[in-house]
């Protein structure tokens, strides 16, 4: 097994992780990243949808399909996030939290893309 199926695996793997802890640990992710519950389950059901469910099954799907198009995926759905990121980083303020968030979406994205485009 070479490098960069290593790599690819890693961040499949990486993807799955934090899309479980989004998708069954939906509180645990909100407190984290300062979402407020507001009583609704829609907060919730965003995080497990969004955050979690979305994560996992790119992951899973890269995995199965195993293609350097189905890993580049993972780098576009992980830049997608660091767009999202450094959009609020600019209109919502800035603060050390999102600026690491931030630093880790473009890292795995960089990865992602530049081994597999």
């Amino acid at each position: 097994m070479d490098i960069v199926t290593l790599i690819n695996f890693a961040l499949a793997g990486l993807s799955i992780v934090f899309g479980l802890l989004g998708w069954l640990a939906p509180r645990y992710t909100m407190e984290t990243v300062d979402l407020a519950d507001t009583g609704s389950t829609m907060g919730k059901s965003e995080v497990r949808a969004v955050s979690g469910a979305l994560f996992v099954m790119a992951g899973i799907g890269a995995l199965i399909l195993g293609s350097a198009d189905a890993y580049a995926m993972i780098g576009f759905i992980w830049a997608g996030g660091a767009v999202g990121r450094l959009t609020s980083l600019i209109l919502d303020g800035k603060t050390r939290l999102k600026w690491i968030f931030f630093g880790c979406e473009v890292a795995v994205a960089v990865i992602a893309l530049g081994l597999n485009l």
